[in-house]
């Protein structure tokens, strides 16, 4: 019983990383990253579509990326949707691909992707802390219904805090990586 409330706590702890971690990789650096077009949607026939589903994106050079649709009748709505998002990029559409140049970033941009990240990992943190919490409350009352001994309890909270701080450390770790990212020049 009680190992099974820590692995629901360690496996939900880990997806809060994994969301922090798709999260970061969309925000971006001085380098082309085929990532930063994840979020990107398009409407392909009537559908919601994101865009690395009907077309195939390359960095063929360290600062622009190159995305090709597997039909040519998406080249519009893809570019459109490049316009009308917040990655501040203009697109260079040839008919057949859509070329994206990624300008060098200013002191300034940097600063706010790194508040940007900052931000995400707090939430991050309050998303474990919060698993923390449930996890507690779900052990007190396995507890308060006699289905584990005072003892088990004890155990358990010391575990469930030594979980919560090794994924708040791996929080920590993957902010302080993408921070590096971003303010390398």
């Amino acid at each position: 019983m009680l190992k099974e409330f820590l692995k629901d706590g360690e496996t939900r702890m880990g997806k809060a990383v994994e969301s922090l971690d798709h999260d970061l990789r969309a925000i971006r650096t001085g380098r082309a990253n085929p990532a930063l077009l994840e979020r990107l949607t398009i409407d392909y026939y009537g559908v919601t579509t994101p865009v690395n589903q009907v077309a195939g994106i390359s960095a063929p050079e360290a600062r622009m990326l190159m995305i090709k649709p597997w039909d040519a009748s998406a080249l519009k709505a893809i570019e459109r949707s490049i316009l009308e998002s917040d990655l501040g990029l203009n697109p260079n559409n040839d008919g057949q691909v859509i070329r994206l140049i990624l300008p060098q970033l200013t002191r300034e941009r940097r600063e706010d992707l790194v508040k940007q990240v900052g931000k995400r990992a707090e939430e991050a943190r309050v998303a474990v802390r919060n698993i923390r919490r449930d996890v507690m409350k779900d052990l007190e009352e396995a507890q308060k219904e006699a289905m584990l001994t005072e003892d088990d309890l004890h155990w358990g909270k010391e575990q469930v805090q030594k979980l919560t701080d090794r994924f708040v450390h791996e929080v920590d770790e993957h902010a302080r990586e993408k921070e590096e990212e971003i303010l390398e020049f």
